[in-house]
């Protein structure tokens, strides 16, 4: 099963329907992708199942249905074991980006972290989760899907958040300060920190 986020809401791609209660179920070869966006948006539905047959081409059924960007992106722990987020938009939230050029996804998402933090010396120590979430840009929607990695530092340097992206803070956040910020950030987020 795969999970695509609008908003905080989830669509559940899945070969398995279940009982409707709470969400609502749609085959996903024949789903209207921007009815289901519009439907999450404006009511208080909590998620959509859209079911195909096979577990291995849900996500390449669902990804043909909008155009896809490509993000690469950091959970950047320090030396005390401390977590790096940025704020931007009013959310906390963990520094990405777009790829750019013929660079690697590893490239993508080093660069994007060091643009947005100012945070140097970043190591890759494995990969994490793939996230996706549905936005709007140019009143088109888009499917992005982030690459993550968990990387490592032993900066020590000043942090400044990228104003031009809209980051306003950049904060080295411990476990008491990480559980607080995640009661105002994203689900796809809560995924890769909880």
């Amino acid at each position: 099963m795969y999970t695509i986020f609008v908003g905080d809401k989830p669509i559940y791609l899945t070969t398995k329907v279940n009982k409707e209660t709470d969400f609502k179920v749609f085959l996903l070869k024949s789903v209207d992708l921007a009815k289901i966006i519009r439907m999450l948006n404006r009511t208080d539905l909590k998620a959509v199942y859209l079911v195909g047959k096979k577990e291995e081409k849900l996500l390449k059924i669902f990804l043909k249905k909008l155009p896809n960007a490509i993000a690469g992106g950091g959970k950047v722990y320090n030396k005390k074991g401390k977590i790096l987020f940025i704020y931007r938009n009013h959310k906390w939230d963990l520094p990405k980006g777009k790829t750019e050029g013929k660079e690697t996804i590893e490239e993508t998402a080093i660069r994007e972290v060091e643009e947005e933090t100012k945070v140097k010396y970043l190591k890759i120590i494995k990969s994490l989760p793939t996230t996706y979430h549905i936005f709007k840009r140019r009143g088109r929607y888009r499917i992005k899907i982030t690459y993550w990695f968990e990387m490592s530092t032993n900066y020590k340097g000043k942090l400044k958040p990228q104003v031009k992206e809209g980051i306003t803070k950049v904060k080295w956040l411990g476990k008491k300060k990480t559980a607080k910020a995640m009661k105002n950030s994203y689900a796809n987020i809560k995924l890769l920190v909880d």
